[in-house]
């Protein structure tokens, strides 16, 4: 009978990971040599990758806190959480509401290592963690955490923030996507991000042709490939945008729209 693994006999420190590269480069320190190397040579590419990431970054901490607020959402379903670098959905949206219920799905042992010492909920509330991977919607869906700590009866926020361009067409793309609103009930919504080289074609080429050099491809998308992920959904104003056109806070820094290579929006799913 073959061994049993853990997710922690999983770490491989000798190869560069997307959610470490981007813990290194917010000036994180969860991660390894071989991701702060990627990490430089990234931005030598891109001296503006890490406003970029910020900005996306940002997106997330606005859409959770308005899906709290303004539409009353109370348990979120986060795909591609990341490291947790605080603050984290359910810090967010506790503040707002503290019976919140977050589940957080990554497939990085480091991430899960992490979440279980860090993504502590507040006492009305609660977060799970999945060791899943997007391409596996069914293992998500199917999982106690989603089931036990996620009431189908009531909407959901779904985040699907800064992992979608690791997803290519040829993983059916818009099929994964589907099929993790399709358990969800109307009046749930999502919020995504969306890689593009619409802003800075050379630039940006030029990252993800390193990403894909260490064994990451990735698929940037155009605004209207970017638009079709929110089909039969009802957008909220201003629809699909760059992340940080998106409903900006008051004080956010002017940042230069070449500098952003990420479409954000949320929507509704209708009754």
């Amino acid at each position: 009978m073959a061994a049993q693994h853990s997710p922690e006999d999983r770490f491989n420190t000798g190869e560069a990971h997307s959610a470490r590269v981007y813990d290194y480069i917010l000036g994180g320190k969860d991660n390894y040599e071989v991701d702060q190397e990627a990490g430089d040579s990234m931005c030598r590419e891109w001296p503006a990758l890490p406003v970029h990431m910020r900005a996306n970054r940002e997106f997330m901490h606005r859409s959770a806190r308005y899906l709290a607020r303004e539409k009353g959402i109370r348990q979120f379903l986060d795909i591609g959480t990341g490291l947790p670098t605080s603050p984290n959905v359910h810090e967010i949206v506790q503040e707002v509401s503290a019976d919140s219920r977050v589940v957080y799905v990554d497939n990085d042992p480091i991430v899960l290592a992490h979440a279980r010492a860090l993504l502590t909920s507040a006492p009305e509330g609660r977060t799970a963690y999945i060791d899943a991977d997007m391409r596996d919607p069914d293992a998500i869906i199917g999982s106690p955490q989603f089931q036990e700590l996620l009431d189908l009866r009531e909407p959901v926020g779904l985040m699907i923030i800064g992992i979608l361009h690791f997803i290519l067409k040829d993983d059916d793309d818009h099929g994964l996507v589907q099929r993790l609103l399709e358990p969800l009930p109307a009046g749930s919504y999502l919020a995504m991000t969306i890689g593009t080289a619409d802003f800075a074609p050379t630039e940006v080429g030029r990252v993800a042709a390193e990403y894909a050099r260490r064994g990451m491809p990735m698929q940037l998308r155009t605004h209207a490939e970017a638009e079709e992920f929110f089909a039969g959904l009802e957008l909220i104003e201003p629809g699909v945008t760059q992340v940080h056109h998106w409903r900006p806070d008051a004080d956010q820094v002017p940042m230069d729209d070449r500098d952003i290579a990420m479409y954000g929006a949320i929507a509704r799913k209708p009754a």
